[in-house]
C-alpha cells in the first residue's frame, strides 16, 4: 500500500490552510479511509485544531522533517477513528537554516513518509516557500491551494504556479495540483463573487466547485480545538467541507 500524499500550500497566511488541512482530513476519516495529518508549520495551528498539545523536540514533525526520528515513533492518534497526527514545534522554524547545509536538503521528507501505509497524508505548509515547502511539493502526490476571496487573493500565485513547475521539472515530474480552493466566501459582500469569478476566469477546471464560506462556526470549532465536522455537522462550513472532500475523492477516482 502506498500513501497518496497532498500537501495543502499557498505561500500566504490565513488563508485556509490550516482550517482545510483539519477539516479534509476528518471528512475523509469519516467516509473509512485512513489518515495521517503532518503539521509541518512551527505555529502548530493543525496540532491544536485537534485539541492536542504540541510536540517536543525531534519527536514531531521536526524529526521527521530532519529525518532525526522513526515517523511510526512520533505518530499520535487523534479522538477520531481512523485519524493520527504528527504534531509539529517550534523547533521547525530553525530547520530551514539546518537543511540548508544537507546535501539531500530537498528529499528528506520524501524519505521519512515513503515507508507509510495510509490512505492520505495531508501535511499542512508554512507561509512561504522556503525547504519545508520544498520538501513537502517534493514528497507529494497532489497539491490543493487554498485562496482566499479577499482583495490580493491572486497576489504571489504566479509565483507558487512558479515554485511548482520548478519542482515538476527538477524533482517530483508527478506533483499534480489537485485543486485551487476558494475561502472565506461571503455572499453578502459582492467582493467575494467579484473574485470568484475572477479565479474562475483565470484557472478553470483547476478551481474546485465546492466554496467555503466565510463562516463563524469554524472559527468557533478552531478555539475548542475541534473539527468543524465534530463541532457543529449540520453548520454551512461543515456540510461545505464535506463537499469537498466529496469532491476531492471523486477527482481521484477520476
Amino acid at each position: 500500500m502506498t500513501s497518496r500524499i497532498i500537501a495543502v500550500i499557498n505561500q500566504k497566511g490565513g488563508v485556509g490552510k490550516t482550517t482545510t488541512v483539519v477539516n479534509l482530513a476528518t471528512a475523509l476519516a469519516a467516509v473509512g479511509k485512513t489518515v495521517l495529518v503532518l503539521d509541518s508549520d512551527p505555529q502548530g495551528n493543525t496540532t491544536t485544531g485537534f485539541g492536542m498539545t504540541k510536540g517536543r523536540g525531534i519527536r514531531s514533525s521536526y524529526g521527521v522533517l530532519l529525518g532525526l526520528v522513526d515517523p511510526t515513533d512520533v505518530i499520535r492518534e487523534t479522538y477520531i477513528s481512523g485519524l493520527s497526527i504528527i504534531s509539529s514545534t517550534i523547533d521547525l522554524a530553525a530547520a530551514e537554516v539546518e537543511l540548508f547545509t544537507q546535501r539531500d536538503r530537498d528529499s528528506r521528507l520524501k524519505k521519512s513518509l515513503s515507508g507509510l501505509e495510509h490512505d492520505y497524508i495531508l501535511i499542512d505548509c508554512p507561509p512561504g516557500f522556503g525547504l519545508i515547502n520544498i520538501n513537502a511539493l517534493n514528497a507529494a502526490d497532489k497539491i490543493i491551494i487554498p485562496l482566499q476571496c479577499e482583495f490580493y487573493a491572486l497576489e504571489g500565485l504566479a509565483q507558487l504556479f512558479s515554485t511548482v513547475e520548478s519542482v515538476r521539472s527538477t524533482i517530483n515530474k508527478n506533483l499534480v495540483i489537485s485543486g485551487i480552493l476558494l475561502t472565506m466566501y461571503d455572499r453578502r459582500n459582492s467582493l467575494s463573487s467579484v473574485i470568484a469569478e475572477d479565479v474562475r476566469s483565470h484557472f478553470g477546471n483547476l478551481v474546485f466547485n465546492t466554496v467555503i464560506p466565510r463562516n463563524v462556526k469554524i472559527s468557533e470549532a478552531s478555539s475548542h480545538g475541534k473539527p468543524i465536522l465534530i463541532y457543529d455537522i449540520k453548520s454551512m462550513g461543515a456540510i461545505a467541507y464535506i463537499e469537498l472532500a466529496r469532491e476531492f475523492l471523486a477527482g481521484e477516482s477520476d
